[in-house]
């Protein structure tokens, strides 16, 4: 029995995957999160073979929270379920860590051969999004958010979910400085001159809810 950690901060959602699961059998939803922050919590007390993940919840989401789950001793395996069906959100979760990524639209005998394939160990990508990175990569215009190094797009992130350079500081664990230095460079690349133009690039990308 696969034990799983489902983190989707839509209770519509986590019900009807409940029920899938408990009909087809050999799945166990054994926590759930409605944020990033449960997920650590949850992570600390339950012992899961695989975490279901949202790409966008309250809080920490997303690559940062893909990082950070990663970057534990012991941390599960994670399959990305996401409404986001864009290449560079898959991009960023499977650089982030993300053992698979499939979109909301998949087919339920689809999800369930993701979950055993990246439980076990393996990769999983929809078939579209794969074709898509394979044969349009380098052929477009990259959105500047594809730019940003790894730490700039955490810190992006995090900027427009409402943090202040000092709450940046704390969670990620350097110094304001050099969040300071993060952001400047970041603003500079997406050519941007406050938060309120990177808020309004997110929204325009679909990065905000």
């Amino acid at each position: 029995m696969l034990r799983i950690l489902m983190a989707d901060d839509h209770a519509l959602m986590r019900e009807g995957l409940k029920h899938l699961f408990s009909v087809v059998g050999g799945i166990d939803v054994v926590a759930e999160a409605s944020t990033g922050p449960q997920v650590f919590e949850l992570l600390r007390r339950t012992d899961v073979d695989l975490i279901l993940l949202d790409m966008t919840m309250p809080g920490i989401s997303g690559a940062t929270l893909i990082h950070h789950i990663r970057s534990q001793k012991t941390a599960p395996n994670i399959l990305v379920l996401s409404m986001h069906d864009e290449v560079q959100f898959a991009r960023r979760a499977l650089d982030a860590g993300a053992s698979g990524y499939i979109t909301k639209d998949t087919d339920p005998q689809t999800l369930i051969d993701a979950i055993h394939r990246v439980a076990e160990g393996g990769r999983f990508i929809s078939r579209g999004l794969a074709e898509e990175m394979l044969f349009d990569h380098g052929t477009r215009a990259r959105p500047s958010h594809e730019l940003l190094s790894t730490r700039e797009y955490e810190i992006f992130q995090l900027l427009v979910h409402g943090r202040g350079v000092n709450e940046i500081a704390d969670e990620l664990s350097i110094s304001n400085k050099t969040v300071s230095t993060h952001k400047t460079r970041l603003m500079e690349k997406m050519k941007c001159e406050n938060v309120s133009q990177l808020i309004r690039y997110a929204i325009a990308h679909g990065m905000l809810e």
